[in-house]
């Protein structure tokens, strides 16, 4: 029994509970593995196929398992580890406790880890981790190209970290160059993947690596996702906390874009429904749009969010992995291309499926309060011109871009 502890924390399941009222409850279809961990923290015996969704569904990651009601097996009764994941930046702050994350997941069967140095060290470390996936380092751009081969979903940690007083366009020049270098590998190597944008800022490193993918001819919206998860994470955790909620029952919409006040969580959504006095929502908002510059004066220039970063990286991948495996009900907020305002990108609640994005929420931007209806408008012209500046960056030729 004590050998078989520790493999049976996992979940085969994953929820992002709180949907739009038009889409489908979900209910918990589980099933007893004996060695597929996962970072959840729910022990296999206390899930009950066919429990009700109300609390083990809502599980730490996003995604989200429909009971099926045809004769076909319940999507949880098959899991394979079958599907290949590339970190690059993988020996970063953000990118060593998202590649552990990662190497829990039951449905990775090969982790890619590349960084320009230190990434040996990483791979060997996390070889010795118990979890299904065989893991390989790759060192510099010799390496990337074999690193990119054949991979279903790479995600982009790298880049230098906020410090103090810093702001994310003071990392735009590093970043986007670092940004447009690995995404050029990816179009040349593995144009179909999922690329998951973490370097900041999103709101520009996303319409770069779009122009970028354009350029080469492999361009696919579906398939190009900021990864804005974190924004939610934290809506939901200081919410619980103000109201005193249940945290694995919060789930809060966060749209815009990832960086001050394009960040908007639309409070007046929140599952379970919730009031808010003025004072409230101000507050929360603020802090939710501050709360990475909260992480960076706290650790008083040894960082920034690089765990919270990380755990909000692996929900997001987790869920693009179950979209893949055939999970049809897998929901998730992101900046992609987007038709839902006048911007070309934009966050929201979309839906994932086995070819990437396949529906916007729109319903999350009807019936805003008066306060999210003149907080969007604000947010645009700040999320327009960080756009725009992404891509003017990205098609200025290349001495120019270097400089």
């Amino acid at each position: 029994m004590a050998a078989a502890t520790s493999a049976s924390l996992f979940s085969t399941v994953s929820s992002y509970s709180s949907k739009p009222s038009s889409l489908p409850n979900s209910r918990l279809q589980a099933v007893k593995f004996n060695s597929l961990p996962s970072f959840t923290g729910l022990r296999s015996t206390s899930l009950i196929s066919g429990s009700d969704s109300s609390s083990l569904t809502k599980t730490l990651r996003g995604s989200v398992t429909k009971a099926q009601t045809s004769d076909k097996k319940p999507y949880g009764f098959k899991i394979n580890a079958s599907y290949k994941v590339a970190v690059l930046g993988a020996a970063g702050g953000i990118g060593q406790p998202l590649s552990l994350l990662i190497k829990m997941s039951p449905l990775v069967s090969t982790l890619h880890l590349y960084d320009i140095a230190n990434v040996k060290g990483v791979a060997a470390d996390l070889s010795h981790c118990n979890t299904p996936s065989q893991v390989r380092d790759f060192t510099g751009p010799s390496e990337l190209a074999d690193c990119l081969k054949d991979v279903n979903v790479v995600v982009i940690p790298a880049g230098v970290p906020r410090k103090p007083g810093m702001t994310r366009d003071d990392l735009f020049n590093i970043n986007a160059n670092i940004v447009k270098t690995l995404v050029e590998a990816v179009a040349d190597n593995c144009p179909n993947a999922f690329i998951h944008i973490i370097s900041n800022p999103v709101n520009s490193t996303v319409p770069i690596a779009a122009e970028v993918l354009k350029k080469k001819g492999v361009y696919d919206p579906k398939k190009l996702f900021g990864v804005t998860t974190l924004d939610v994470v934290r809506a939901n955790t200081f919410v619980s906390q103000k109201k005193n909620l249940k945290l694995i029952d919060v789930d809060v919409p966060v749209i815009g874009g990832h960086a001050g006040i394009t960040i908007l969580p639309l409070l007046s959504k929140t599952k379970p429904s919730v009031n808010f006095t003025d004072e409230e929502i101000q507050e929360l908002t603020v802090r939710i749009q501050n709360a990475g510059t909260e992480v960076v004066d706290a650790k008083a220039g040894a960082g920034s969010a690089t765990l919270s970063m990380a755990y909000a990286a692996a929900r997001f991948v987790e869920s693009s992995l179950r979209a893949l495996d055939g999970d049809g009900d897998v929901y998730e907020c992101s900046f992609v291309e987007s038709t839902l305002t006048d911007l070309p990108f934009f966050a929201s609640r979309i839906k994932l499926g086995k070819n990437g994005l396949e529906a916007v929420i729109e319903s999350d931007l009807q019936g805003l309060t008066e306060y999210e209806q003149k907080a969007l408008e604000a947010l645009k012209p700040e999320l327009k011109a960080s756009i725009e500046k992404g891509v003017a960056f990205a098609n200025k030729p290349a001495a120019a871009a270097a400089s």
